[in-house]
């Protein structure tokens, strides 16, 4: 029973009512799995409980956890839905049965995998918390992948590294993108995974020596500018991550300068610019090393001032500079957000924290009032839009032997911000040209693009574009696309598009 005391402490003010339920869940699946062991010879038990205090360590509510904990019940054992319902209510048994339903296909073959895929991602419509407990099911059985058989693991892992983190990386989830990359690096690329940490090391030891002299300095310019609330601390780059930046730096570790970065952490927005500035009013910043994603965030809602600086003795160190509010957003994402209600004081009060980014990803989420009985839906139609939308559509339709190559592309890979002429944001994958942005306004405005400005400057339709880019295009009613542009696009709502437009000449 301690380990379950260990995961309700994790919870912000948990009500008697919120204990019991989560008490009674525990107390449900100990007999339910009772004799069930892993692969690795422990009790099935474990890997509810870890499941169940990932959620926690991410701020989830009372009821998640709880199906977190029940999450293979209906699967793995006698019990079902009904006993589910009859004992939790409908809420807790929609979650299960949803994470249920994404194991009911085994990852075996092409086809299958991808049918697989598909209803993950009808799942991660319906309710993004379906999503959520799956992606913590995934961790733990990440970090005991050591007992299943060898093809097993590389199946898996290579499976967790291009769908389960680059997920849990759109959705924000910091801590379970690191940690899921890096599980998975050290099966899918093992001869690199030991020279990336390798390299880590030396550079890390190398890096703390000047990064600790460099913050006593800090501290007292701080102090000497009157800024005396903040707090700091170290950052250590994920050994995937930088697997990524040392095969773009020719693998050269001297050109990373982020294996360690300081943490500058403040109250404000205000004081994250006051910050930067005392810093490059004394230290010497690098050329094209300051970032503001405070001003442009990164596509997942990341936020943050990063800037890097000689430090005078020899070193280069990178500095982030955020607010508690952006730290808590960097680490936890979508699931920051999904409880925004608080309890103070026994009062429920909304947040302050900035929900516009986060309603474009959260799909509708239906609910159960448990004492009136009926369904209810906590946002409405408006706020469904963005990828997760455009991802359930695609899937609808998209040929099997596409579909995996398609979606990393597509969806889970890396982003950029492109503007239009009146500064609204278009979300594109990176490496997207001209012809995608067009086709992502609208298919009108691909069909009849006859040429495009990038930054005011006339460029060839086939641009790549790049983070911050402004994109004008220019229409023609006579103009039309060729099959020549299918050369050019990233995406495959374009390539969709143009082929249809080119079959429907044709015929």
């Amino acid at each position: 029973m301690s380990d379950i005391k260990q995961i309700i402490s994790l919870l912000s003010n948990p009500t008697e009512k919120d204990t019991k339920l989560i008490e009674k869940a525990y107390n449900f699946v100990t007999v339910s799995h009772d004799g069930h062991l892993r692969k690795s010879g422990e009790p099935y038990l474990n890997h509810l409980l870890a499941t169940a205090r990932t959620l926690a360590e991410l701020g989830m509510g009372p009821v998640t956890i709880s199906a977190g904990l029940l999450h293979d019940a209906i699967e793995d054992t006698d019990i079902k839905s009904e006993d589910i319902e009859k004992e939790f209510g409908k809420e807790i048994l929609f979650l299960v049965e949803g994470v249920t339903k994404l194991g009911h296909i085994k990852y075996q073959g092409s086809s299958r995998h991808n049918e697989s895929l598909r209803k993950l991602f009808v799942a991660m419509s319906q309710d993004i918390r379906v999503l959520i407990i799956k992606l913590c099911d995934r961790l733990h059985n990440m970090r005991t992948l050591e007992h299943v058989s060898k093809e097993k693991q590389l199946r898996i892992a290579t499976e967790t590294l291009e769908i389960y983190a680059s997920i849990a990386y759109r959705l924000g989830i910091k801590k379970l993108q690191r940690e899921l990359e890096d599980l998975s690096f050290k099966y899918v690329y093992q001869e690199d995974f030991k020279k990336v940490e390798e390299l880590s090391k030396t550079k890390r030891i190398e890096q703390e020596i000047h990064l600790d002299k460099f913050l006593k300095s800090l501290k007292k310019e701080l102090a000497k500018n009157e800024m005396t609330a903040f707090h700091t601390d170290y950052r250590v780059k994920g050994l995937y991550s930088l697997f990524k930046k040392l095969k773009r730096k020719e693998w050269n570790i001297e050109k990373v300068y982020d294996v360690l970065a300081l943490r500058v952490v403040v109250s404000t927005i205000a004081d994250c610019y006051k910050v930067l500035g005392i810093i490059h009013s004394v230290w010497r910043p690098l050329p094209g090393r300051i970032k503001d994603y405070i001003a442009f965030p990164k596509t997942n809602g990341y936020q943050s001032i990063h800037t890097t600086i000689f430090t005078g003795d020899g070193g280069i160190v990178e500095i982030q500079i955020k607010t508690d509010e952006m730290y808590k957003e960097s680490e936890y994402g979508i699931t920051s957000h999904i409880g925004y209600k608080q309890k103070q004081n026994g009062a429920e009060q909304k947040s302050s924290l900035s929900l516009s980014w986060i309603r474009k990803l959260l799909p509708i989420r239906k609910s159960w009032n448990e004492e009136t009985g009926q369904e209810k839906s906590s946002l409405n139609l408006d706020d469904v839009p963005g990828w997760v939308k455009d991802l359930v559509d695609y899937q609808k339709s998209a040929k099997d032997d596409k579909f995996l190559d398609d979606i990393k592309s597509d969806f889970l890979d890396e982003r950029i911000f492109v503007f239009t002429p009146i500064g609204d944001v278009i979300d594109l994958p990176k490496n997207s040209s001209v012809i995608d942005f067009a086709y992502s306004i609208h298919s009108d405005i691909g069909e009849h693009m006859s040429g495009a400005k990038v930054n005011g400057k006339f460029v060839a339709i086939n641009t790549v574009l790049h983070n911050g880019d402004r994109v004008e295009i220019e229409t023609k009613k006579n103009a039309k696309p060729t099959h020549k542009w299918l050369e050019h696009c990233k995406t495959t709502i374009a390539r969709r598009h143009i082929s249809h437009f080119i079959e429907n000449l044709k015929k």
